[in-house]
C-alpha cells in the first residue's frame, strides 16, 4: 500500500495529461502538487511543519529555472524584433544550395548552439521556422526540429538538466560530473543514427547516401567537442559543441567537403562578416561572458559564488534571511525545521540569467539600436511565454520536494525498492525509458531528472549499480523525451501553423526514440558497466 499511495501522484499526473482533451501542464502539475501534499500528512502520517517547510522551498526552489528560461527567451525576442534574426537567416541561406547541408546547418549545428546556449524549446522555436523560410515542408520541418534537438538537450541551458535537474539529490560534484560524461558518451553512439533517421523525414535515401560523409563530419564536429568538454565540465558541453560545430558544419558547406547533388554552391548573399558579427553578438557574447564566469582560474566564479553574508535578519517563523555581496540570497531554518530539507538558497549573479541573458540583452539595446517600442514588445512578448511555465515550475518543484524529504521513509525511496525488487539489474534496461516518461509528460528533461532523479538513485543504490550509470540513462531519457514530448510537439505546430497534425508527428517520432533508447541501454551495458 505504500507503493501504492507513492506511486499515485505520479501516475496521476499521467491521467490528467493523457486522458482525452487532457489538461495542460501548468493546471495538471499544480494539482498533483496538492494530492502529493495530502498524500503526505494522511497516508505517510508526515510532520505539517516539514511538509509545509518543504512546500515552500520547492516553491522558492523554482525561481531558478524561472529566471534562466524567461532570460532565454528575452535573449531572443531581442533578436528576433531587433532584426538581427533576419540578418541570421539571410547568411544562413547563402551559406550553401545543398538542401541537406542546409537542414545540417539549421536544424542540427544552429539548434544544437542554441540548445547549449537556451534549451527549453527554444532550438526549434528558432530553427524551424528558418528551415520553412528556406523552402521546406512545414509538417517535415517540425518532425525533423523534434528529433535532432535531442542530442544536446542533457547540456542545455548551460547544463541546467544535469546540475540543477540531479541538484537535490546532494550528489558531490566527482559523480555530478561522471554523471555528465557518462551520458555523453551515449549521447555521441546515438548521435550516428539519429540525424540521419531525422533526415529521412524530408530526403530520400539516395540523397542523404549523397551527402552522408558531410552529414557525419557535422554531426561530431558538434558532438565529439560536446564529449571532450563532459569529461571537465558539465555546464558548456553542448555549448561549446554547437559552437564548434556551427563554424565546422558552415565551413564545410561553403567549401562542399563531402557533400553531392549538383547544387552545393553558395547562393549570392548580400550579408558582410561585418553584419553578421553584429547580429549574432547575442549568441556570442553570450558565449564568452558564460565562459569568462565559469572557468575558476579566473576567479570571476569564485567572486559571484560568495556566501559569506552581508546581512542576515529573523524573518521570524519563516526562517532566517541572509544576503551577500554577490546578492546570494539564503533563506534558513524555514518554519523552524533544521538542516538541509528546510534551507534555500539562490545565487543571483551565477545563476545564468542576469548575467548572462538580461545583461546580454540589455548591451544588445544598445548594440541594436532599439527604440523603446521595440524594447517593450520584447519584455511585453518574454512575459506572456514566461506567464503559464511558471505555474508548471512552480507546481513540479513542489511536488518533486514533497516526492523526496523524509530520507529512508521518502516516497521516491519507496517507489525505488519496489521496481529495484522486481526488475533487479535488469533495471539498466528501463533506466531511459523513465527519464523519456518525465519528458512527455513534462515538457522538460530539467523537470523529468528533477521528478525521476531521486528514483533512479534510489534504484542504484539498492541494486548496488553505479549512480552514475543509472543517472545518465535518466538525462539520456530525458534528453530523447523531448522528441515524443506534448508540449513540444504542440509548440513547433503552432510556430509553423502546422494545425491538428500533433498525433501524426507523435506516431512518427516515437521510431527514433525507440532506437535512442535501445542504443542508450546497450551502450550502457557495454561501456558503461
Amino acid at each position: 500500500m505504500d507503493f501504492l499511495f507513492a506511486v499515485f501522484p505520479i501516475v496521476l499526473l499521467i491521467v490528467l495529461l493523457t486522458k482525452p482533451n487532457g489538461m495542460a501542464s501548468h493546471i495538471a502539475l499544480p494539482i498533483v502538487a496538492l494530492v502529493t501534499w495530502l498524500v503526505k500528512l494522511v497516508w505517510f502520517d508526515s510532520d505539517p511543519n516539514q511538509a509545509n517547510a518543504t512546500v515552500l522551498l520547492g516553491l522558492l526552489e523554482a525561481l531558478t529555472p524561472i529566471t534562466i528560461i524567461w532570460g532565454a527567451i528575452f535573449l531572443f525576442k531581442t533578436m528576433e524584433l531587433s532584426g538581427a534574426m533576419d540578418t541570421v537567416r539571410a547568411w544562413l541561406n547563402g551559406v550553401t544550395g545543398n538542401r541537406v547541408a542546409q537542414v545540417m546547418l539549421v536544424g542540427w549545428a544552429f539548434a544544437f548552439l542554441i540548445e547549449g546556449a537556451s534549451g527549453f524549446g527554444t532550438p526549434a522555436a528558432l530553427a524551424a521556422p528558418i528551415l520553412v523560410g528556406l523552402g521546406f515542408p512545414p509538417l517535415r520541418v517540425a518532425l525533423v526540429a523534434l528529433v535532432m534537438n535531442s542530442v544536446p538537450v542533457s547540456f542545455g541551458a548551460v547544463g541546467t538538466p544535469t546540475w540543477f535537474g540531479f541538484g537535490p539529490l546532494g550528489l558531490d560534484d566527482a559523480t555530478l560530473l561522471q554523471t555528465g560524461f557518462n551520458a555523453a558518451i551515449l549521447h555521441a553512439l546515438a548521435a550516428a543514427v539519429i540525424p540521419v533517421m531525422a533526415l529521412r523525414f524530408i530526403f530520400s535515401w539516395a540523397e542523404i547516401r549523397g551527402s552522408l560523409v558531410f552529414v557525419l563530419l557535422s554531426v561530431y564536429a558538434c558532438v565529439l567537442p560536446q564529449l571532450g568538454i563532459a569529461a571537465v565540465n558539465y555546464e558548456f558541453p553542448a555549448l561549446v559543441g554547437g559552437a564548434v560545430g556551427l563554424a565546422a558544419t558552415a565551413a564545410l558547406a561553403r567549401f562542399g567537403i563531402g557533400l553531392g547533388g549538383t547544387d552545393s554552391a553558395p547562393h549570392p548573399s548580400d550579408v558582410s562578416a561585418g553584419q553578421l558579427v553584429r547580429a549574432t553578438f547575442p549568441l556570442w557574447g553570450t558565449l564568452l561572458l558564460l565562459i569568462v564566469t565559469r572557468i575558476p582560474q579566473l576567479g570571476i566564479k569564485q567572486l559571484l559564488n560568495a556566501g559569506e553574508p552581508v546581512a542576515a535578519f529573523s524573518l521570524g517563523g519563516l526562517g532566517q534571511f541572509s544576503i551577500s555581496p554577490a546578492l546570494v540570497i539564503s533563506l534558513q531554518g524555514i518554519f523552524g525545521v533544521a538542516g538541509p530539507e528546510a534551507a534555500w538558497s539562490y545565487k543571483a549573479l551565477y545563476v545564468p540569467a542576469l548575467i548572462p541573458f538580461f545583461l546580454i540583452s540589455g548591451l544588445s539595446f544598445l548594440v541594436f539600436r532599439m527604440n523603446r517600442g521595440a524594447i517593450h514588445r520584447v519584455a511585453l512578448e518574454s512575459w506572456d511565454r514566461m506567464k503559464l511555465p511558471i505555474v508548471a515550475l512552480l507546481g513540479a518543484l513542489v511536488m518533486v520536494r514533497l516526492l523526496m524529504v523524509g530520507g529512508e521513509a521518502s516516497m521516491v525511496q519507496t517507489i525505488g525498492g519496489t521496481f529495484a525488487d522486481a526488475v533487479g539489474e535488469r533495471w539498466r534496461w528501463f533506466a531511459a525509458w523513465l527519464g523519456a516518461v518525465g519528458s512527455f509528460f513534462s515538457g522538460s528533461a530539467t523537470i523529468s531528472n528533477l521528478t525521476f532523479g531521486g528514483i533512479q538513485l534510489s534504484i542504484a543504490d539498492q541494486l548496488g549499480l553505479a549512480p552514475a550509470t543509472v543517472l545518465a540513462l535518466q538525462s539520456v531519457g530525458a534528453a530523447m523525451g523531448n522528441m515524443v514530448c506534448i508540449n513540444n510537439i504542440v509548440a513547433v505546430c503552432s510556430i509553423l501553423g502546422v494545425a491538428g497534425q500533433e498525433g501524426a508527428i507523435l506516431k512518427r517520432t516515437v521510431v527514433p526514440m525507440i532506437v535512442y533508447g535501445l542504443v542508450a541501454a546497450v551502450g550502457a551495458l557495454l561501456l558503461l558497466s
